[in-house]
């Protein structure tokens, strides 16, 4: 049984932390097989509009760009094709862990151009494989806001085994039930909007 902790929400008023609810599923008899959290490997990546993006004086494939991810305008080099001024990328801190490499952002001059940090592609946050060029975000896309909270990613999904004698648990409403019961939280009230019979 897959849900996510905000659907568990939905049902349950807590404010317990996703560990707290995955030790007390357990505790309760709900056997946790796994939470999958990809808001946490994708946090420190942000939203960032590309200032300017022109030519790398020392390389023919590379981009010279200046981007601002919230907290001043930065110089990043970039090899994706689609690199242009005035765009909506994802910007990669330094210090922080590529999901698709496993490579670890460090401050770094290439060719002679200062790069801190990078513009990622899809396939570099493990969301899929395109590597055609970076992201490229709507016009909209709030700057500095997280990307994971921004695409939706930063909802846990919890997977629980269901045992043949626990079928209250193959509903939300059931483990929402179970846990208020444990005392993480209260379960909300749950109204069923009256509905007129009808023949048709």
């Amino acid at each position: 049984m897959k849900f996510t902790l905000s659907w568990l929400k939905t049902h349950l008023d807590t404010d317990a932390s996703l560990e707290r609810i995955a030790d007390t599923l357990t505790n309760i008899g709900l056997e946790l097989e796994g939470i999958e959290d990809r808001g946490a490997a994708l946090a420190p990546f942000r939203i960032a509009h590309v200032v300017e993006a022109v030519q790398h004086p020392n390389a023919d494939r590379l981009r010279a760009c200046k981007v601002d991810a919230g907290n001043g305008i930065l110089s990043v080099v970039c090899g994706a094709p689609n690199a242009r001024t005035g765009m909506k990328a994802v910007y990669a801190p330094l210090g922080s862990l590529i999901p698709g490499s496993g490579d670890v952002l460090k401050k770094a001059k290439i060719r002679g151009v200062e790069s801190n940090g990078m513009l990622v592609s899809e396939r570099e946050l493990s969301l899929s494989e395109e590597h055609d060029g970076i992201i490229d975000l709507p016009a909209d896309a709030p700057l500095g806001m997280a990307f994971a909270t921004y695409a939706g990613l930063d909802d846990p999904v919890l997977d629980i085994a269901v045992t043949p004698n626990r079928p209250d648990a193959l509903g939300v409403r059931g483990i929402a039930r179970d846990l208020a019961a444990a005392g993480l939280g209260t379960l909300k009230p749950y109204a069923i909007a009256a509905h007129k019979g009808a023949f048709a």
